[in-house]
């Protein structure tokens, strides 16, 4: 059963399955997977606390990238949370999706599924419905209460993209290098004027 937004479940796994998932077809924007690892801060620590398929796992080992998936005219994109292994300083892994080619609204049955990675039983299920011009999405978030983990549906987007959604969480985003204007040719000299001709002696 499909979550409310809003609402939470407890998480008993020690190590989780997070399948990203959304309907394939022609003019289907793709998407991809991404986690953030937040202090108490709300923020992440430094940008090694950013997963993403260009920086498939934190240092730590507690969250991985593994990849897409195609079956039955839906698409996966998982990522791996090792529960245990997440450091006392992180209080929050937000998992959250970004679309590259157009926007949410045009991704058919986006939804998030947390697995337990030993058993693949489903722990929560939340499906979003309400997506329009976002290209990056907040579907949902591991957090921690009294030692015990639980997983929030969030349905956050964002019409800023990937870039928006990480600045807000604390990523450095590098911006493009503009280019160098020109330097003006400098001003021609002006011209120095002659020396005005010396009187001549007053004839005598």
């Amino acid at each position: 059963m499909s979550m409310a937004k809003g609402s939470n479940v407890p998480v008993g796994a020690t190590a989780v399955r997070v399948e990203l998932g959304w309907g394939s077809g022609p003019g289907v924007p793709d998407a991809d997977a991404s986690a953030l690892l937040l202090a108490g801060s709300g923020k992440v620590r430094s940008d090694a606390d950013f997963v993403f398929y260009n920086q498939a796992t934190h240092a730590s080992g507690a969250v991985r990238h593994e990849g897409k998936r195609s079956a039955g005219g839906t698409v996966t994109d998982a990522l791996v949370v090792d529960l245990a292994r997440v450091e006392p300083a992180v209080e929050t892994v937000v998992l959250a999706a970004s679309s590259d080619g157009g926007t949410f609204g045009k991704v058919p049955g986006l939804h998030i599924r947390v697995l337990d990675a030993a058993s693949g039983a489903e722990i929560a299920r939340y499906d979003s419905a309400d997506a329009s011009v976002e290209t990056a999405f907040v579907l949902g978030e591991l957090y921690r209460r009294q030692g015990a983990w639980k997983f929030r549906a969030v349905g956050q987007g964002y019409s800023s993209g990937l870039e928006g959604l990480a600045t807000d969480y604390g990523i450095t985003v590098d911006e493009p290098q503009q280019a160098a204007a020109p330097t003006p040719p400098p001003a021609p000299a002006p011209p120095v004027a002659a020396p005005a001709p010396a009187p001549a002696p007053p004839m005598t």
